[in-house]
């Protein structure tokens, strides 16, 4: 059985997918959200419309398995490390899939780093690439990146978590894939707010390609390989994050753009991204404007008319 902690609508979507095959258990943290799966047939807080099969179980309670067992973390960024730390005996040897995209607003760390941390005798890995939980539970066609150091593990996983609709590349390059989802997501805001001011399509393009050189900067400088960011992980979410409305980083975006107020209720990782990526390139002395753009933008201590004069003006130089 493999278990997905967290009963959002990409973890549902993930369960959904992978009980087509095999059983899965969806942990909520909140009971009274299990009794509402059990009783409703679907995840009405997060994924309603999407039929839940009796291949999946339910519960609020993560109970020690073997050292074999195999589970996915889908959980906001910000409260993953306080979900391994509650559950650290029960996790301790698995192998653990972060399905988190980001940076750790306090330290910095990505997720795989995160689990390392906390479980260090465990299997960590990363699920990351362009896709949204409402077409992975329809069984749309959906591509992944699956990253796991150890590669006779990545092998295991990789058959484990493939289904007739959803496909997953193998790499080792854990630092790449989850810096590449971290990183689109700051610069899908900056796409969002592009198209919420109407600045056009032409300067939508520039930024998500501008922003992609920054993307890459900061990986290759942290290890990373830069073919793992020209890949799903990196390049292809980011397409799919700066031109899609059904991306809540983007969304937020266009809600800067526009002056208007974005649900407080919606998770956006990327505005906590934003601040931790800054933080950690002023310590490597990298130069990425457009995210020192976006994160000014989000504190409210730029306008974007003077987010624009500030990129536009910057001293000439070559590709």
């Amino acid at each position: 059985m493999i278990t997905v902690m967290g009963a959002g609508a990409f973890g549902t979507a993930l369960a959904v997918s992978l009980s087509r095959v095999r059983p899965v258990l969806l942990w909520a943290h909140d009971p009274r959200h299990v009794e509402e799966l059990l009783s409703t047939g679907q995840n009405e807080r997060r994924l309603p419309g999407v039929p839940l099969s009796e291949n999946i179980s339910f519960s609020a309670e993560i109970e020690p398995k073997s050292d074999q067992e195999t589970v996915l973390l889908a959980v906001p960024m910000q409260r993953l490390r306080g979900v391994l730390e509650k559950h650290r005996e029960s996790l301790a040897r698995a192998r653990l899939v972060a399905c988190c995209k980001g940076m750790e607003l306090s330290t910095g760390l990505g997720p795989v780093q995160i689990m390392q941390e906390i479980c260090p005798e465990s299997t960590p890995a990363i699920l990351t690439g362009p896709s949204f939980a409402s077409d992975i539970a329809k069984g749309l066609p959906t591509a992944l990146t699956l990253a796991c150091a150890n590669e006779a593990e990545g092998e295991t996983l990789q058959k484990a978590l493939t289904t007739a609709n959803l496909r997953l590349y193998r790499t080792t390059d854990t630092i790449g894939a989850e810096l590449g989802g971290a990183l689109k997501n700051v610069m899908a805001i900056g796409a969002g707010v592009v198209m919420g001011a109407a600045l056009g399509d032409s300067a939508r393009a520039a930024l998500m390609t501008r922003g992609f050189a920054e993307m890459t900067r900061m990986a290759v400088a942290l290890g990373a390989e830069p073919e793992t960011l020209a890949g799903l992980s990196g390049f292809g979410d980011l397409v799919l994050t700066c031109t899609s409305d059904q991306s809540r980083n983007y969304r937020f975006g266009q809600s800067l753009g526009r002056n208007e107020t974005f649900d407080p209720l919606l998770t956006v990782e990327g505005a906590a991204t934003a601040q931790a990526v800054q933080s950690r390139a002023q310590v490597l002395g990298l130069d990425m404007p457009i995210t020192t753009a976006i994160t000014k933008l989000i504190a409210g201590e730029l306008r974007v008319d003077q987010a624009m004069d500030m990129l536009l003006s910057r001293p000439l130089k070559e590709e």
